[in-house]
């Protein structure tokens, strides 16, 4: 069988931008740290290895407004080639959780798209599981009620960091209360409350910061 870059993992095709002669670089980021500001000159395109990014609008009153929550072989930065011209950061990207990211300067990856049709297909499907995402974060922030705001952010993490497991659905991320609240736009007292009531209800278990949802069909249907 041969293997084309369609089959082959995207860090694979990610290490070998520049023919070898400028490999991407590898970068660390502890939890909270900026990534890039909105604003900032894009300039290099990023693929996220280990840990998940969160990408938030800032908004004119002050409002930081979280857009996705990307999780491992993602790749973001990447406006500028979609718009067909040099813009600077929409987004401010921050470590949701310790991350390790390649990174590679943006000429270099439209030289690599131009000269790789699979390659353009591999991004194509990540950005639209990334479209797929805003929306739903979207309906998620739509809710007025927060119990419904952190149930409906809790499902999008089952959906996109969920592992199964004999109690149901555990999150593979350490969340603080904080976190989750800033992802959500509340605050991090709410947040304990609601999580409270979830785990009273039993619809929910949390050990070492991890959360698993048991039922999560029963959790959309009671609360939502």
């Amino acid at each position: 069988m041969v293997v084309t870059q369609q089959n082959r993992p995207l860090a694979a095709v990610f290490r070998q931008m520049g023919g070898g002669a400028f490999p991407p670089v590898v970068e660390t980021f502890e939890r909270g740290k900026t990534i890039f500001f909105p604003g900032d000159p894009a300039e290099r395109v990023y693929f996220l290895m280990k840990g998940a990014v969160k990408l938030s609008r800032v908004y004119e009153a002050g409002e930081e407004i979280t857009v996705a929550l990307l999780r491992e072989n993602s790749v973001f930065g990447v406006l500028s080639l979609i718009t067909g011209h040099r813009s600077d950061r929409f987004y401010h990207a921050v470590a949701f959780t310790p991350v390790e990211l390649l990174s590679a300067p943006i000429d270099q990856v439209e030289q690599s798209l131009k000269d790789n049709s699979e390659l353009s297909m591999l991004l194509l499907r990540g950005l639209s599981s990334r479209i797929l995402q805003t929306e739903m974060m979207i309906e998620t922030l739509a809710h007025r009620d927060m119990g419904s705001r952190l149930v409906s952010f809790l499902l999008i993490l089952c959906r996109d960091f969920g592992i199964p497991t004999a109690d149901g659905i555990t999150i593979d991320l350490k969340l603080s209360h904080q976190a989750i609240a800033e992802a959500i736009g509340s605050t991090r007292v709410t947040v304990t409350r609601l999580l409270g009531d979830l785990r009273t209800e039993q619809m929910i278990a949390i050990h070492k910061k991890k959360i698993t949802v048991h039922n999560p069909v029963a959790l959309s249907q009671q609360f939502t």
